[in-house]
Formats: structure tokens, sequence, C-alpha cells
């Protein structure tokens, strides 16, 4: 163990008011004591992956990752892997057609259990909305009607949801709206289950990259699917739902987006390799500027600080269902999970991420 990395990381924590072996749940306990070598020489790839190899462990791990983030621990611990990624970030497509497949095939099709377990009853796999909402399925639903009430959906009209998921949020829209639909995802786990959730409803579910679409609808939203399109591909992306909106339509996209700590591109090296492969989280003014000469912008709110309390509550229902699904994934599987879910949430709370919505119109 070299002594100036522990020295190094020591006086990082006690910034972050954590103390290495404290008897606080948001303290850090270290089993390993390679683990200080490798955080440095490796950065936020080294710290999740060694607490999934079991190396450290916090009581309250959420609790922790927030206080390192208000301090901007993760701005000054940064391996070269690191600053490779953002490079190579900026400089190349990640989401390009070709790769288009790729976050479908690594996250989203390791298994429907997982998800069923994990989510709403409705399967919905982005931010809730926990205004008034006293659980999980209330909350989804309340940011369903947030968004198809800012649409205005109306009976008869046809509506395409951009990364559909597993039908859930298209299955709602035609069942309480009235309305029929179109849905596109790259996942085909999403597909099969969301086909055979959605069967006896004027939902039509395809397994396509969104640039293939050209058909017109009445309203289109896209909730939860923006941060795997791109900086690159922004524009593209945008002039696609514009030609496939009809005259006075609306189109609400729902995304995650940069937080104040947040660099010009943002992608965490830990969560591109094990969760989200090619994410980017975009920011404000990179929307604002592909918007032009495209879409009238007619409302952005920022539901971000409910994204904490999603992620919490889908923990909960990944614990509890451990049990199960421990039957056929490792224990090293749970702490990835673990660590995902937690770290994502201390994000939210730390404000380092937000949710938009943003209202747009064709004119």
């Amino acid at each position: 163990m070299s002594a100036r990395a522990r020295e190094t990381l020591s006086r990082y924590f006690a910034e972050s008011d954590i103390q290495i072996g404290g008897p606080r749940a948001t303290d850090i306990q270290i089993h390993d004591p390679r683990f200080y070598t490798r955080v440095l020489a490796e950065g936020s790839i080294g710290f999740g992956e060694s607490y999934m190899d079991g190396w450290w462990d916090a009581a309250d791990l959420d609790g922790m990752i927030t206080r390192l983030l208000a301090t901007r621990v993760d701005q000054r611990v940064r391996s070269w892997r690191d600053i490779a990624s953002y490079a190579f970030a900026r400089l190349a497509n990640l989401q390009r057609r070709g790769r288009a497949f790729q976050v479908g095939e690594q996250h989203y099709d390791i298994g429907n259990d997982l998800y069923q377990r994990m989510l709403d009853r409705r399967m919905i796999y982005s931010c809730a909305y926990w205004v008034n909402a006293r659980n999980l399925d209330e909350a989804q639903e309340a940011k369903l009607d947030l968004v198809f009430g800012k649409l205005g959906l109306k009976p008869g009209q046809q509506v395409l949801d951009i990364g559909c998921g597993w039908g859930g949020s298209l299955k709602y829209a035609a069942e309480k709206y009235g309305v029929s639909g179109v849905g596109v995802t790259v996942s085909k786990e999403q597909a099969e289950l969301a086909r055979a959730n959605c069967r006896g409803l004027p939902v039509e579910i395809r397994l396509v990259d969104y640039r293939e679409l050209n058909q017109q609808f009445d309203h289109i939203y896209s909730i939860g699917m923006f941060e795997h399109v791109g900086p690159k591909n922004y524009r593209t992306y945008l002039e696609v739902a514009r030609r496939c909106l009809k005259p006075g339509g609306r189109f609400l996209l729902h995304t995650i987006g940069s937080g104040r700590w947040s660099s010009n591109v943002d992608i965490d090296p830990w969560l591109a390799k094990y969760i989200f492969p090619n994410a980017v989280v975009p920011r404000q003014q990179q929307i604002l500027d592909e918007l032009h000469g495209l879409f009238w912008l007619e409302g952005w709110q920022r539901i971000g600080p409910s994204y904490d309390t999603t992620l919490l509550a889908w923990r909960a229902n990944f614990q509890q269902a451990w049990p199960e699904l421990s039957k056929t994934r490792d224990q090293r599987f749970y702490r990835m999970w673990w660590y995902y879910l937690s770290s994502v949430a201390a994000g939210f709370r730390s404000r380092n991420a937000d949710v938009w919505q943003v209202l747009l119109s064709g004119g």
C-alpha cells in the first residue's frame, strides 16, 4: 500500500466529513488496503469496481457518495482512463447508428425478471413524480399524467413514444386517454414484453433505431431515452422528431440533464462500462442550441429531486427481490446494482444531475 495514496484519499474523505473506519453510517470501511492505490490509479472505475469486489463498504452508501460529490472529490480523483473517456466522448460519435443497439443488449436485455421486480407495476424505468404521491405506482402514474397533460392528449389521436421501454406509458395512454400509438425501442427483451403488455390495444411496438422513423403523429414524447442519443446526434434526433410531428402537434422531451458541477460532456466511466454504455447527459445549452429552426420552446420544468426518491424505491424493491434474483445472479452483480442505484441517487441529491421536461411545438 502506498502511504501517499492513503494520505491523499484520507484528506479527501476528511474534507467530505467521512471517516475511514468511523462509526457513522456515512463513514467508509476499508477491507483491502489496495483500495487507496487502485482508486487513485483508476478513478471512477476503480472506486466502483473495488466496491463490487468487496474492498470497502458504507452502511449509508448513497449518503457517503453525496458527501463526496458535495466537495467535488469526483472531479479531483480522475485517472488517465477517466480523462481518456471524456476526451473520446468529445471526439467520437459513440451513439452512431452502428452502435444503436448496444445499450439494449448490455443493459435492457439482461432479464425482464429484474425489472419486473424492481420497477412499478407498469415497469416505467425513468424518474417518477412524487408530488402528492404515496408510493412508486402513484408517482409513476403522476409522471405520465404530467407528460400527457402537457401534450393535451385527446381520444382518437396517434402518438409516438421514442424509447418506449416495456410499453407501460403507451398502455396507460391508450387506456386512460383513448389514443393509439407507436413505440420504438432498441431492446429485444423490451419489445417482446411490450407487445405482450399492450396486446388488444391500438399500440404497435417496433424494434428500430429512432433514425429509421418517417411517419407523422399528432404528438410525440420521449421519456428517459435522450441520454443515449449523444451530442453529435442531438440535431439529427430533433430533426427526426420534427419530421414526425404533424402541424399543431407537441413534443415532450423528458431527460436527465447536467447539474451544477457537471463538465461539458457528462459521462461517468464506471456507469458507461457497467450500466449505460455510451450514455451522455446533455447540458441545457446544448439542447437550446439544437432546437433553433426546428421547434418553439413552450416550457421547461425540472423535477430532479424526485429521481432521488425514485431510485431509493427501486433499490428497496431490488433488495426485497434479491432472494429470488440471486438464483441466477451472483453477489458481485448485487453489489454492482446496489452501487449503481445508490450512486445515481447521490448524484441527484447533490444536484450533480437533474431531470428536465422540455415541452416543444412545431409552430
